[in-house]
């Protein structure tokens, strides 16, 4: 009679242990995919930051040669500043508008679903039409202003450095608003009615609601959106090389864009690999950073629940 728990107990590791080998078999692909075109890829770009290549003739190792001329380089600084720049301003932009909109479509309304769809086709728009788009609406003498004879939008709006941060941090907003807004979305629709059915019962109203329910419960959902924002606000690079190169005066020259600009223009490799090196570390510290400020707390959409 006491054998039989001792053969059952026996018998538990042996499935948990047949179950963990199936789900290492199924992530086996996604890793192996992950490590040869990142991990690869960076571990190459790491090395090349240590050597002088022109793009086409022979690499020679110069050891820290490139890292001192970057490191050196007194543009350096400014687009560092433009990069942080660009990504608090987007954002602002962002975030809010994101929020309100994604409560917004999280209705079951018939009319809200045609307006996600609305809401979501600037995304399906590459960055380099979406800027040679702008580009021509904004053209102080044949653009939408001229042609419509409005005088508030008839001006150098590329031409200006303040202007022209805002035409970037705008067409940003504009065209990424409509991802984290479904992001938000999906996140909406997972916090239990029951909530707000019994924060009705204690009469609060909607503001009230969304201030006490709605945002704690999208805390998670914040760090994972403002980090996806960090992100492509680094690597913005097509829209700012269509829409102004960098000018006016290296207003809008990102970090990105002079990685470019030393790589493929000035054939600098070496140069261009360790900028990319530092644009990788600096993602990475940010990303850190907002897991930090994000804490251990797993109560946002009732995770664990």
């Amino acid at each position: 009679m006491s054998a039989a728990p001792s053969s059952t107990s026996a018998k538990v590791p042996s499935a948990a242990h047949t179950s963990t080998g199936r789900l290492g078999w199924l992530v086996l692909p996604a890793l192996l995919i992950f490590v040869a075109f990142a991990v690869v890829p960076l571990i190459g770009v790491f090395v090349l930051s240590f050597t002088s290549w022109d793009g086409i003739g022979d690499i020679s190792f110069t050891g820290l040669t490139s890292w001192t001329a970057v490191l050196t380089d007194p543009g350096l600084p400014h687009a560092l500043w433009v990069t942080f720049l660009v990504i608090v301003l987007s954002w602002i932009a962002q975030t809010p508008l994101s929020i309100l909109l994604g409560v917004f479509i999280s209705g079951h309304q018939k009319y809200r679903a045609l307006l996600a769809v609305l809401f979501f086709l600037p995304l399906l728009l590459s960055a380099a039409a979406v800027s040679i788009a702008y580009k021509a609406l904004l053209d102080p003498n044949f653009g939408l202003g001229p042609g419509l004879n409005l005088g508030f939008l008839t001006q150098d709006w590329l031409g200006r450095p303040a202007l022209a941060m805002g035409v970037v941090i705008f067409i940003i907003a504009w065209q990424w608003i409509p991802f984290h807004s479904l992001i938000y979305q999906g996140a909406i629709r997972q916090i239990p009615t029951s909530m707000y059915e019994a924060a009705q019962i204690d009469g609060a109203g909607r503001v009230r609601q969304f201030f006490s329910i709605t945002l704690p419960q999208l805390k998670n959902t914040l760090i994972t959106s403002s980090t996806l924002m960090i992100v492509g606000s680094l690597t913005t690079f097509d829209l700012i090389f269509v829409l102004t190169q960098g000018g006016p005066n290296d207003a809008t020259r990102v970090l990105a864009l002079d990685m470019y600009l030393t790589g493929f223009r000035a054939n600098q490799m070496g140069l261009a690999s360790a900028i990319a090196v530092i644009l990788v570390v600096v993602g990475l510290v940010l990303a850190q950073v907002l897991q930090r400020l994000g804490g251990k707390e797993r109560n946002s959409q009732l995770e664990g629940a």
